[in-house]
């Protein structure tokens, strides 16, 4: 079995679906909180880091961040398959030499749609995602910049960095995939002053619904080529080229 640690920085964002979907591709799931984070990834063949409502640098009110930064990075040294959503895209970040930032315009909130980029059509995970997959945005803080040396592989307008990799196999969604509509509810519920930038209508529960059930349809795919991607059965992405000095 295909053995994944989970890190789940946030008891208001659980795994939900995404560990049906990760433990139906063959994966064995290892979900640790903040305060059980391991001193390495020995043993796992993958690392998931999930969402929360802290900011990726808030270290003096969350000290538990370096390590889980330290795990990140540590996974990039390593070539660990690496799935980093929201506030884990954030910490992948800051881990590996970008940056983050509260977005200049405005919380994104809400059902949204991501445009995949042309270096997306090449990668292992992004290969065969629609061009525009749905996605659930609830956040202030963006990436920016991308780490060094990262490729950019969907974008939106407002905020560009919605999904990127960082070496051959370590990838940040600034976006949800792993919410239902009630987790969704619950964030509205507490944290109204972020909801209310959300479009009318677009916190509906039937809106919701229909967003779950599309974003299960486009991105289920995505994470069974992540485990096999994580248990060796896909190649990650190819190295960089190297550019000769004089050409």
């Amino acid at each position: 079995m295909t053995s994944l640690l989970v890190i789940q920085p946030d008891v208001s964002d659980p795994l939900g679906p995404l560990g049906t979907w990760l433990a139906d591709a063959g994966a064995t799931i290892h979900v640790v909180t903040p305060a059980e984070l391991p001193a390495d990834l020995d043993g796992f063949d993958g690392l998931v880091v999930l969402g929360g409502a802290m900011g990726a640098t808030d270290d003096l009110d969350h000290p538990w961040l370096p390590d889980a930064r330290r795990l990140l990075s540590s996974a990039l040294t390593r070539r660990l398959p690496t799935l980093a959503i929201c506030l884990g895209a954030q910490l992948l970040a800051v881990a590996t030499g970008g940056g983050v930032k509260v977005g200049e315009d405005g919380p994104e909130v809400g059902p949204d749609l991501v445009g995949k980029r042309d270096t997306g059509s090449s990668d292992p995970l992004f290969g065969e995602l629609p061009l525009m997959p749905d996605v659930l945005h609830f956040h202030s803080d963006v990436v920016d910049p991308l780490p060094p040396d990262s490729v950019l592989l969907a974008s939106a307008t407002r905020y560009p960095n919605q999904a990127f990799r960082v070496g051959r196999a370590a990838y940040g969604l600034q976006f949800h995939i792993e919410t239902t509509t009630d987790t969704v509810l619950a964030w509205a519920r507490d944290d109204p002053d972020t909801a209310e930038f959300a479009s009318p209508g677009a916190l509906d529960v039937e809106r919701l619904d229909q967003l779950h059930a599309d974003i299960e349809e486009t991105w289920r795919p995505v994470i069974t080529k992540f485990v096999q991607l994580a248990a060796g059965d896909l190649a990650p992405a190819p190295p960089p080229q190297l550019r000769l000095l004089g050409h």
